[in-house]
């Protein structure tokens, strides 16, 4: 009987601890859909860029044929460049996209519910604010970046198809051309850049713009700016450099950020790239951000908390 009522006890616990659990993850969960429903753009401005990239790439394809019939493959260098140009183009132009709906979403990430008065019914809801503000910074840490992995390897395997059909009708190997672009090892390292170079390293710049997102009245991009702008004018005016606006330009574009590019290229999908990720989790540089990121955040926690619709 004692060993029945054990069982007993201890697969009520399990489920009262599995239960709670779920009660905890559960708001943060629709908190996320939430951003999700309300900022479908998120997912329409991706796909829209990749579109009009593979609209062009079709169009400029003779034009890539005809420099790949320029080149031999006696110089891997040269040949491994021309071969791989569109591919890093079409990842270039969806990281740019990344980051530029990171710094909108981030800028409107607090001021739009205020200015839409919706905080006054999520607010009612039993939802924290700290959930909230968190839900809200899961989208340029997490779905954003994932969305645009997703979609750079969606558009390469479209570009691969295309080549696939076009590369032997104009006397072409497909297969030397996959060989030398390297796709699953091109796709890792697009991924280590994204995820290190615009996703932690400029994390606390996008605390900011949620920070400021959450106090200012109207404009709140601007107001996020005019910071910098004065900092950086009295740096100029006084010492003659530019050196928090080159930290905070750089923070941004995550060109600062210790990604490993060791063979120079613009992106670090060369063959000739050596990736040493404990040397970058390793810099004091990326620790100072996130701890400056973690400061801002607890400041919009608290100014969600107590600061009124516009």
């Amino acid at each position: 009987m004692n060993t029945e009522s054990n069982v007993l006890r201890e697969s009520t616990l399990s489920e009262r601890v599995a239960a709670a659990s779920a009660s905890q993850t559960r708001p943060f969960y629709w908190s996320v859909r939430r951003e999700l429903w309300e900022n479908r753009w998120i997912f329409v401005g991706q796909l829209a860029v990749a579109g009009v990239f593979l609209v062009g790439f079709l169009f400029n394809i003779v034009r890539w044929l005809t420099k790949l019939h320029g080149l031999s493959t006696t110089d891997p260098a040269q040949y491994w460049e021309t071969v791989s140009l569109p591919y890093n183009i079409g990842a270039g132009a969806l990281m740019g996209t990344l980051i530029l709906m990171s710094i909108f979403y981030c800028s409107d990430a607090l001021y739009g519910e205020r200015r839409e008065r919706s905080i006054l019914f999520w607010k009612s809801l039993p939802v924290s604010d700290l959930t909230t503000v968190l839900a809200k910074t899961s989208i340029p840490l997490v779905i954003l970046p994932v969305l645009t992995i997703t979609v750079t390897i969606a558009t390469h395997l479209i570009m691969l198809l295309m080549s696939s059909i076009v590369l032997p009708a104009s006397g072409i190997s497909f297969s030397s051309v996959w060989k030398e672009l390297g796709i699953f090892s091109m796709w890792g390292m697009l991924s280590y850049h994204i995820l290190l170079a615009h996703v932690l390293w400029p994390f606390p710049v996008y605390c900011w713009l949620i920070l400021v997102s959450g106090w200012a009245r109207r404009a709140s991009l601007l107001w996020a700016a005019l910071p910098v702008v004065v900092i950086g004018g009295l740096e100029k005016l006084i010492l003659n450099t530019t050196h928090f606006v080159d930290m905070v330009g750089t923070r941004l574009m995550g060109t600062g950020a210790p990604t490993d590019i060791t063979s120079g290229d613009m992106f670090p999908t060369g063959p000739m790239t050596h990736l040493t990720p404990l040397r970058y989790l390793g810099a004091p540089g990326l620790w100072m951000g996130l701890v400056v990121a973690a400061v801002f955040l607890v400041a919009a926690v608290r100014m969600r908390r107590y600061r009124d619709p516009v």
